[in-house]
This record gives C-alpha cells, sequence and structure tokens, in this order.
C-alpha cells in the first residue's frame, strides 16, 4: 500500500490538497482538501447590497464576470425588479459573461491542463524560422523553464513537431485569452473587477463602432477556437484514447443554465436560456430543476453546522473539527452528489434534446467513436469545454446584432428595507448560486454554493464521496512516486479552489508528505 499526498495541485485556481491510498496499483480511497479560508459570506454582512456584485467578483480573477452577473440576478430578485431589466440588459449580461467563458476556457486547456500531454522540452533544439518556436528554444535553453516545470513526468506521446505546434498554440493562446479580455472591457468597463455590471442590468448603451470592435475581437477568437483550439483537443481525444475511460466521475450531472433569451420572466427556473438547466445521468435521463433540492452538508467539513437550504446555510468555521479535512462544504442535490461544469452542461442539454446541442455533438461523438453515454471522462470534460467554447462565441455574435444602439442597458434601482432573492446562473466551471437577504436596507444573509464547490467536495454524512474524489477511486497509477493519473483527472474538471473555500492553516503539518506537481 501507499500513501500519496500533492500538496499542493498546481496549474488550477487555489489550493486544493489530494491525498490517495493506492493498493496494488490502484486508486482505494480518495480525499479532497481544499485548504483556504477567506468568508466572503461574512464579509457581506452588515454592507449595502448592491455592493454584492463588486466584492463577489473578488472571488476569482479568472471567472469574476460570474460572480457578477450571479450576485446581480439575486439583487435583480431580491429588488423585485427580475422581469424589468431591459433587453440590452439582458444580452449585455450574455455577451459579458460569453467573453469570460470564452477566455477561460482557452485559459484552461492551453495553460493549466495541456502541459500535462505536450513537452515543452521539445523546442529545445528547434532550428526552424518560426519566430515563436526560436523565442521558446531561447527560453528554454535558458535553464529555468518556469511555468512549465515543476510537473510529474508523463507520458508524452506526441511527436516532436507536434509537441512544438502546440507550444506555438500555447503562446498564441496567450494572444486570445488578451483579446477576450479586451472585449469585455469594451462594455464592462475593465477586466478583471468590472463596474458595468449593476442591479437591473448593465450600465452601458451600445454604439454602433463598439459593437463593430467588438465583434472584430470576437471573430478572431472564434477564428482560434475553430482552427486551433477544437482540433487540439481532438488530437489529445486521439493520441490518448486510455483516457476516455479514465475520471468517469459520479454519474450525477447538474447544471442551472446559462444565457437568457427572453425578457419579463422572474423565476430564473422558468427562463429560456440557451443552454438549460436541469439534471441527468449516465442514462441521459433529464428532470427539469428544482433548487428546492440543493443542500449543503459539512460533516467532514472545517464548518459546524447541519444539513441546510443555502438560504439557510451557516459559515461558522472550526478549524479543529473532528473529522473535517476540507474547507469546502458539501453540495448536495436530491441528496446526491452531483458533477458541474462543461460536461454537465452538455450532458444536460443533450439529455434534454437540445435541438441544436445534440445534433452537434454527435458529430463530434462520431469522430471518436463514442456515445453521449460515454462522455464522461478525462478527455470528455476536454472536448465538452472546447465544444461549448465555440457554441458559446457563435451565439454570441447573435446576441450582438440583437442590441439596439442607443437604447438604455439598466433601469433605475432602489433599495428595499427588506428583500431577498438569489442569483442562478453558470460560470466557465459549472453550476453558480448566490442567495441574498436584505434587512433594514442591509445585507443580513448572503450564501454562495461555487462550482468547485460540487466537484472538489469531501464526502458528505452519508459516506459519499465528491464528484473529484468518485473519478480518482479506481485510477490505474504506474509510479504513487509520480502520480500524473491523479492530477490529469483533477485538471480535467478545473478546479477553482479560490472560488470553493470559503483560514489557511499557518502552523502547517510536517507529517505530510508534500509533493508539488
Amino acid at each position: 500500500m501507499a500513501r500519496v499526498t500533492i500538496d499542493p495541485i498546481t496549474r488550477i485556481e487555489g489550493h486544493l490538497r489530494v491525498e490517495a491510498v493506492v493498493e496494488d496499483g490502484e486508486v482505494v480511497e480518495a480525499r479532497c482538501g481544499g485548504t483556504l479560508f477567506r468568508g466572503f459570506e461574512i464579509i457581506l454582512r452588515g454592507r449595502d447590497p448592491r455592493d454584492a456584485q463588486q466584492i463577489t467578483q473578488r472571488v476569482c480573477g479568472v471567472c469574476p464576470m460570474s460572480h457578477g452577473v450571479t450576485a446581480t440576478l439575486a439583487l435583480d430578485s431580491a429588488f423585485g425588479i427580475a422581469d424589468k431589466v431591459p433587453k440590452n440588459g439582458r444580452l449585455l449580461r450574455n455577451i459579458i459573461l460569453g467573453a469570460n467563458f470564452i477566455q477561460s476556457h482557452i485559459l484552461h486547456f492551453y495553460h493549466l491542463a495541456a502541459l500535462d500531454y505536450v513537452d515543452i522540452t521539445a523546442v529545445a533544439d528547434y532550428d526552424g524560422t518560426d519566430i515563436v518556436l526560436k523565442t521558446l528554444r531561447d527560453f528554454a535553453q535558458r535553464g529555468s523553464l518556469e511555468p512549465f516545470v515543476p510537473r510529474y513526468e508523463g507520458d508524452y506521446r506526441f511527436d516532436k513537431e507536434t509537441n512544438c505546434a502546440l507550444a506555438a498554440h500555447y503562446v498564441e493562446a496567450l494572444r486570445i485569452r488578451r483579446i477576450s479580455h479586451e472585449m469585455l472591457a469594451m462594455i464592462a468597463g475593465k477586466m478583471p473587477h468590472c463596474a458595468g455590471i449593476v442591479p437591473g442590468g448593465v450600465a452601458w448603451r451600445p454604439t454602433e463602432d463598439k459593437i463593430a470592435a467588438f465583434l472584430s475581437h470576437l471573430n478572431q477568437c472564434r477564428k482560434f477556437i475553430d482552427n486551433i483550439y477544437i482540433p487540439d483537443v481532438l488530437a489529445v481525444a486521439e493520441a490518448y484514447p486510455d483516457y476516455q475511460l479514465i475520471g468517469r466521475g459520479c454519474g450525477n450531472y447538474l447544471a442551472y443554465g446559462v444565457f437568457d433569451l427572453e425578457d419579463g420572466v422572474a423565476r430564473q427556473e422558468e427562463r429560456r436560456r440557451f443552454l438549460p438547466g436541469g439534471t441527468t445521468d449516465r442514462q441521459l435521463r433529464y428532470a427539469a430543476l428544482d433548487i428546492g433540492k440543493i443542500t449543503e452538508d459539512v460533516a467532514h467539513s472545517w464548518f459546524d453546522g447541519e444539513v441546510r437550504h443555502p438560504s439557510e446555510g451557516e459559515t461558522n468555521p472550526n478549524p479543529d473539527k473532528e473529522g473535517g479535512y476540507s474547507w469546502l462544504k458539501a453540495p448536495r442535490y436530491d441528496g446526491k452528489p452531483h458533477e458541474v461544469g462543461p460536461l454537465a452542461r452538455l450532458m444536460v442539454a443533450y439529455a434534454a434534446q437540445h435541438p441544436k446541442v445534440k445534433p452537434f455533438l454527435d458529430g463530434y461523438l462520431q469522430k471518436l467513436g463514442i456515445t453521449a453515454a460515454d462522455l464522461p471522462s478525462v478527455v470528455g470534460r476536454h472536448l465538452a469545454r472546447a465544444l461549448e467554447t465555440k457554441l458559446v462565441a457563435d451565439a454570441m455574435v447573435d446576441w450582438l446584432l440583437q442590441l439596439e444602439i442607443g437604447a438604455d442597458g439598466a433601469i433605475p434601482v432602489e433599495v428595499p428595507q427588506e428583500g431577498e432573492g438569489y442569483g442562478i446562473t453558470e460560470a466557465p466551471r459549472g453550476a453558480l448560486l448566490h442567495w441574498h437577504r436584505i434587512k433594514n436596507r442591509k445585507t443580513d444573509h448572503y450564501q454562495l454554493v461555487v462550482p468547485t464547490t460540487w466537484n472538489a467536495c469531501p464526502a458528505d454524512s452519508k459516506g459519499q464521496p465528491g464528484p473529484i474524489e468518485q473519478a480518482i477511486l479506481g485510477t490505474k497509477v504506474r509510479d504513487p512516486e509520480n502520480p500524473y493519473e491523479i492530477v490529469r483527472i483533477v485538471r480535467s474538471f478545473d478546479p477553482c479552489l479560490a472560488c470553493a473555500v470559503h483560514i489557511l492553516n499557518l502552523r502547517g503539518d510536517t507529517r505530510a508528505v508534500v509533493r508539488v506537481c
């Protein structure tokens, strides 16, 4: 038996520890631990409710727009104006969030996950004329390869030419991410942490020149997605077919739905959305969303409390709690763990017979010789993320063309004496919920249930492991001293501990086996 501790897992957002017990070359026990606590729910108490969409954007520098949009949805609900947001406000929120999806998904594949499959050292003796590869070669020859190392040594399968091409795409992806940020800043003011998203809509009136500039930037992104991003993910899928069978996960999938397509509907669950809300399983049995079935369990979290719905959720940290091993709570839907994220969104849309997603996804599944039921895997998560990027980027063209030039993007609002509301939508990494209660015109109660809390959560009081823990279980590990199989699984979820953890233990633990991958 070997006990593997990876702390921290690098090339993710935040601080995640994974512990695994390996017997006869197979993982028989796995634990995911979020090791950082910040307490945004506590910070927001007693503040002006309109601070929420600004403060919660500081939860994460990668997906601040998701928190900004979700916080404003909760404020719309609490202020009683959820059905009064103007058309331009709805469209601009979609466009802002869409730009953030593009940059986040490209960031994940190229700069966080691709180095698990691409051997960057292949450029060390490059002798061609490509200026990017020559620059990378000079960089590699200096003898210090950060940020490409430290890393576990994986079974790199691409030939030198393909490795070099993918290394060049790594650099090009940085440029496309910059363009995505510029797009967002055109409308929202700046990125990260924009000021343009407000209760009642978006504080901007569309102009022809800004729409034209945005569309020009967007088309550069679409060209990269079509000609580089998706082909690169397919190349990984073809080179690593065994990872189409690894990292299956819990078998339950949840999405709230994202990108509103209609105005005047107060209840968010009832809105028609570009990607729909709901749940499904590996048998692709679809069920409509019921947010009343959401609870958070803290049996193995460093929090005191009981199983509660987010509307009554508590944030009572206890770092000395017996049996605790994570600062993440354990969200459950109908008492079961559910995976969230791009894979879950496409699985839900497919199970719901989405008229655009289903034929689109079927075409790529046929190329790989698999069915939708086979999609949950390491490779499947990467593919779902890339395909979703294309779906969103293409839809953004339509949303841009629907904008009404010169019309307001927001309505005036007043803070009520009392109110309660919630926001549900999707961050790039999955289902995101904010619950907001107001008393005496101040925030009285705030709870966030974020994507990585769903995916990287600990076991619950019933002993059910979280989705990432279940994905790791049963994995064959060739060498416990070099467990690259485990980190490939974890990174396929694109965990964001900055979002999920809600005290950094500065005392440390000298007994821990620490490996940086």
